[in-house]
């Protein structure tokens, strides 16, 4: 009995410091992995429609398809930069790039500038505040934002593909 105990206690003692170091940053690698989740249906959906939808506005008030994909980029620039205080490479995406191909291009780019800033980061820093329009706010709400902002989009870019009678790649069977 006192083997087995001790065996249990070494055991304890050993794996401790391995599950501690896989855990050492879970607030930043949950936000991370909400990035990672939202960005794949957007990409795919950018890539998906065709550009002649690009201009479509379900009514005259609202952002165009493309111009809504401009504001996710733009919005990723901005959000994760005042996140990280890095400065993106483009912005304006939403009022300057008009084709298919420019959007998309600024959305990866965006896409891989908040991956970058994300990188940057862990928890302690992550609880830094930064000045951002939320006002001041630790470092990791803030790109927690950025992914409630990126999901309120898609779900705009999902009604205007069932309105066109195309099926949203998060509606998709898997492969």
């Amino acid at each position: 009995m006192t083997r087995q105990i001790t065996a249990i206690a070494l055991a304890a003692l050993v794996l401790s410091p391995v599950a501690a170091f896989a855990q050492a940053n879970p607030f930043t690698d949950a936000v991370k992995a909400q990035l990672a989740q939202i960005k794949a249906p957007i990409i795919r959906t950018a890539e998906k429609v065709g550009e002649d939808l690009y201009a479509f506005k379900p009514t005259p008030e609202v952002r165009s398809l493309g111009q809504l994909i401009g504001h996710i980029a733009d919005g990723n620039n901005g959000i994760c930069s005042a996140a990280s205080g890095m400065k993106p490479a483009a912005t304006g995406i939403e009022k300057s790039a008009t084709t298919k191909a420019a959007l998309q291009k600024a959305l990866a780019e965006s896409f891989a500038f908040c991956e970058q800033a994300l990188a940057s980061m862990d928890d302690k820093k992550g609880a830094e505040l930064a000045k951002s329009f939320l006002g001041m706010q630790p470092r990791l709400m803030v790109f927690a934002f950025n992914n409630s902002h990126l999901n309120e989009h898609y779900g705009n870019l999902v009604t205007y593909m069932r309105l066109k009678g195309i099926v949203p790649p998060s509606s998709e069977p898997a492969k």
